[in-house]
């Protein structure tokens, strides 16, 4: 199993007055790399549209903030794993991590229900075989 990496540039509108990302910020990261996650697990991550393929809602999203992200280039890495495939839901794991200098320093910890839904009644269905499948795949305790 390898992780699923997603690389983040910071923008100069995500940094507020003490010169550091914006707390509320960290949550559009990690949608970011959870969207690009689900896309790749669907097989359309050339399209950037991971809910067609494999239709969710999030319906949690808790955040460890550990240290202030900062303005800079290169870009941030968010890792995205499976924590959990349940009937008709999953949890994702996620980090923002600096690789940059090679210390690996997590910067923020995510962790994500997502509940599968119908695309058409966006009524709550199970998963199918291969969305489990693909979500097995990337199971880590990272």
């Amino acid at each position: 199993m390898t992780l699923f990496t997603f690389p983040v540039l910071v923008r100069w509108s995500d940094i507020d007055s003490y010169d550091h990302v914006n707390n509320v910020r960290y949550f559009d990261y990690f949608q970011e790399a959870r969207i690009a996650f689900l896309a790749e697990l669907a097989g359309n991550a050339e399209t950037g549209d991971g809910f067609s393929g494999f239709p969710c809602v999030l319906a949690s999203l808790t955040v460890d903030y550990l240290r202030p992200i900062l303005l800079r280039h290169p870009p941030y890495d968010v890792d995205v794993w499976t924590e959990s495939a349940g009937n008709s839901s999953f949890t994702l794991g996620s980090r923002i991590v600096d690789r940059s200098t090679g210390t690996d320093e997590v910067y923020a910890k995510a962790t994500s229900v997502q509940v599968t839904v119908d695309a058409g009644t966006h009524a709550k269905r199970a998963l199918t075989e291969s969305e489990r499948e693909a979500l097995v795949r990337h199971v880590s305790a990272a």
